[in-house]
């Protein structure tokens, strides 16, 4: 099943002319600039205008949207908070 991607995604990624990719956080599917996190070979591939949005092959197994809400800052990919 092919992986929609919400308009207002193309249209950041369109603002910004860079590529993106939606890898693994601690609380769920990020969506980062492949500065953050790059590629993977075996990433899917989403054409959006002149760049490409990149989907993990573990995330692709369980997502069928990519949304802003997957937005993530640089510093919180990493960062999984202590749960006690």
């Amino acid at each position: 099943m092919p992986i929609e991607v919400d308009e207002d995604v193309k249209k950041k990624i369109l603002a910004e002319g860079r590529d993106y990719r939606v890898c693994t956080a601690c609380t769920g599917p990020a969506l980062v600039p492949i500065t953050v996190k790059p590629p993977k070979p075996n990433d899917i591939k989403i054409q959006i205008g002149d760049n490409i949005l990149y989907v993990s092959a573990v995330q692709a197994r369980y997502i069928n949207r990519v949304t802003m809400s997957m937005v993530y800052e640089k510093e919180d990919v990493d960062y999984c908070p202590a749960f006690y």
